[in-house]
């Protein structure tokens, strides 16, 4: 299977988007069909050894619309460059429209407002010289209509091929309400003077004038909604510095090779991901993870495209260009997130399949109706054009897919990746969430927390003692004491006759001391007293952590107690998640002792300890079967299974990439504090998603009857044309806005 990502030109409202979703789905070998409205794209997932892409796009252009392919990163810049030209060809046009409407409409309207006495050409006086009212309307309105050509080219062309859609509505209103003007004009010029009550140019005007205006807001608007995404893709740099036999050459950086070693300048940023292999800096990683504070790097350390180089400077191996970065990869998941579709959206979608054909056939009965109960063509035709502009279901096709784009990107914003817009729906439905230990309430790592001194002798001493005889061991306890020693700034000692003994620890000669360090087995083998009457020791196990102890020269010297400890936020996480109304689970493969002394730290009363990686996704499962809604938030390579098996999988950034790849939301900063960041984002585009389609609904609903003269046959108002113009702009315009207003979310603030 393969997926491919294109830009479809043409599409104007939800019925050009379900007619090209329903073609393209149709194709043999077509496996997904989504299309994106508000960013024009047709995300598919298709079998390439039985349908090409070339026969993808040639499908699409048969229906009328225009499919593009291309890289991700150049068709975002291409992308972008062509909304931004279209929407300064739709400022042009709605200007040249509107210089030209606005004495239009004013020949016409000011004669009927009588009381007030505005100014006006009597040559041009519809009464009295009708030909030239008539002429030069006409002459006023051609430019108008040439304006919004496209209305008509596409609009035709879409009811031709049987697929109406919004531009077919505004073809057919205002084509009617011109010809007919013609018409008339034909008949002043006949002789018949009193066909100039019958002229309809300033309503094709204004109407075509107002949809301009509409569809130029809406640009505007919708280019906001990505502006996640573009500001991801400013951040990439266009050069990179590499050495070549000793030189420094700046060149593309489309042009850098995997294992060319690349110069970092103060300032500079970091133009493809790899590994440093000389110099010091810290650098802003920020974009990535959303953290404000540098990362130091160093020799080993990993540094990504995009990122910020501080004060220092540093050479690195490039390991991952082009689309394997790591903010190529967050655009794509970005990119694919903004393009999916909830389930919620399925609602509009099917609405808006059969939407514009039922509105034309209730604009032909309602015009039908009217003439023949009142003989008045003019007013039949009111209702007709009427009808055919208000029942655009652009709202309908937006109100969906502007929420997600907005959605996703604020939560790339906040460090949060929600890979679809189905995660986007169902995260904050969630009614239990599963935490892994390891790595996603704990550090993942081993850490010095206690030091007990038995013997004064060795008081400033014993750290430094242990963590030279541990230096040449490579287990993590060891490792754990070693980096203590260092971080605190203490020199290690010479070490002789290292010998690791599997299972109990490591003996050593540090200096002129016999060092043993290692657990309670290894002690009793070597006859060292544990001074049975303290049981400081037994606390420490209570409380999650491992006992290292220290004999020197055949007596106990002391305990180094290491633990993998709880992070600074996975307490304010779980009490943030509990207010929420979610219960809590702890999941770990630990002893039910370590395991029950990390969820009191926490908060957590529900711990399923001494879960082989392999049980992890039944005991998700378990949960599901008693029909709870379960996230899983995990980070290693066993955790994948649950997180698949979960109804969310929330995986945390520092973590594995099977568990990215595996899971539905990826926490980049590795903090729990962003799980009810998630679940609240969540909620929050649902909730404004609803209102978009209620608001949506229920103008289409109230005003289409209103349009096809129901409240006029008991003495009510009859819906102007040009009116209906401006409520369908306003309709689609109010939607986006509503989506923007998500713009303003903030990441959850602990209690």
């Amino acid at each position: 299977m393969k997926k491919e990502v294109l830009s479809i030109r043409g599409m104007t409202c939800a019925a050009c988007a379900a007619r090209v979703e329903k073609t393209v789905s149709k194709l043999s070998g077509m496996e997904q069909a989504s299309v994106n409205l508000a960013s024009e794209k047709l995300f598919v997932e298709y079998d390439n050894e039985t349908l090409s892409l070339n026969e993808i796009m040639a499908a699409v252009e048969k229906i009328g619309y225009e499919a593009l392919s291309g890289v991700v990163e150049n068709a975002l810049e291409a992308d972008r460059e062509r909304k931004e030209k279209e929407i300064k060809t739709l400022w042009i046009k709605f200007i040249i429209s509107a210089t030209l409407c606005i004495p239009l409409f004013y020949l016409t309207m000011a004669p009927m407002i009588t009381i007030i006495n505005l100014p006006y050409p009597k040559s041009l006086d519809m009464m009295t010289y009708p030909l030239n009212f008539a002429l030069v309307s006409l002459g006023l309105t051609i430019p108008i209509i040439a304006a919004g050509y496209k209305f008509y080219t596409v609009g035709w062309r879409a009811l031709w091929l049987r697929n109406p859609n919004m531009d077919s509505l505004i073809a057919i209103g205002t084509s009617a309400a011109f010809i007919y003007s013609i018409y008339n004009t034909i008949e002043i010029i006949r002789g018949h003077t009193h066909a100039v009550e019958m002229l309809y140019y300033e309503t094709a005007g204004v109407i075509v004038t107002l949809i301009l205006l509409g569809k130029t807001l809406e640009a505007i608007s919708k280019g906001k909604t990505s502006e996640a995404l573009k500001k991801l893709m400013g951040l990439a740099p266009k050069t990179a510095i590499i050495i070549e036999n000793g030189v420094e050459k700046e060149i593309p950086i489309e042009n850098v090779a995997i294992g060319d070693i690349i110069s970092v300048k103060p300032g500079g940023k970091i133009p493809v991901d790899g590994t440093v292999v000389d110099g010091h800096s810290a650098v802003d990683e920020s974009m990535l993870t959303g953290e404000s504070m540098p990362v130091d790097k160093e020799p080993g350390n990993l540094v990504y495209a995009a990122t910020i180089n501080s004060t220092g400077a540093f050479h690195f191996r490039a390991e991952k260009i082009g689309s394997e970065t790591a903010i190529a990869q967050i655009i794509k998941l970005v990119e694919d997130a903004q393009g999916s579709k909830a389930p919620i959206a399925a609602i509009g979608d099917k609405i808006s399949a059969y939407f514009v054909p039922i509105a034309c056939l209730i604009a032909i009965v309602s015009a039908i109706a009217w003439y023949i109960a009142t003989k008045d063509i003019e007013f039949a035709l009111r209702t007709f054009i009427a009808v055919l502009v208000i029942a655009c279901p652009c709202a309908l096709g937006l109100a969906t897919p502007t929420a997600i784009m907005v959605g996703t990107g604020k939560g790339a914003e906040n460090g949060i990746l929600i890979k679809s817009g189905e995660a986007l729906e169902i995260a904050h439905q969630s009614d239990t969430i599963i935490l892994d230990k390891t790595g996603t309430i704990t550090e993942g790592r081993p850490t010095v927390t206690d030091v007990i001194i038995y013997d004064d002798n060795y008081k400033n001493s014993l750290l430094q003692i242990a963590a030279s005889a541990e230096k040449s061991s490579e287990h993590p306890l060891a490792l754990a004491i070693v980096d203590n020693a260092i971080e605190i700034g203490l020199e290690l000692l010479p070490v002789n006759n290292f010998d690791s003994i599997t299972g109990r620890g490591i003996e050593a000669r540090v200096k002129d001391f016999s060092v043993l360090v290692g657990n309670r087995k290894l002690m009793e083998e070597r006859n060292i007293p544990l001074l049975l009457n303290d049981n400081e020791s037994d606390n420490l196990a209570k409380e999650g952590k491992t006992p290292m102890f220290v004999a020197i020269d055949g007596k106990l010297a002391g305990i180094v107690a290491v633990a993998d400890i709880v992070k600074a936020s996975s307490k304010a996480a779980v009490d943030a998640i509990t207010k929420m109304g979610i219960e809590v689970v702890m999941i770990t493969g630990d002893n039910k002792e370590t395991a029950a002394a990390i969820a009191k730290q926490v908060g957590i009363s529900k711990v399923l300890a001494e879960v082989l990686p392999n049980d992890k996704s039944s005991e998700v499962k378990k949960l599901q079967e008693e029909g709870r809604k379960v996230a899983m938030v995990g980070d290693g390579i066993n955790d994948a299974p649950a997180l698949m098996q979960a109804d969310i999988g929330i995986a945390i950034g520092s973590g594995t990439d099977v568990a990215m790849e595996s899971a539905d939301i990826i926490l980049m900063r590795s903090d729990l504090m962003d799980v009810p960041t998630a679940i609240m984002l969540s909620k929050k585009t649902i909730t404004n998603i609803k209102q978009n389609l209620f608001w949506a609904f229920l103008y289409n609903s109230t005003l289409i009857p209103v349009a096809a003269g129901l409240l006029h046959i008991f003495g009510g108002p009859l819906l102007n044309p040009m009116l209906a113009a401006g409520a369908m702009g306003l309709s689609s315009v109010s939607v986006v806005t509503n989506a923007l207003r998500l713009k303003r979310f903030k990441a959850y603030a602990a209690k």
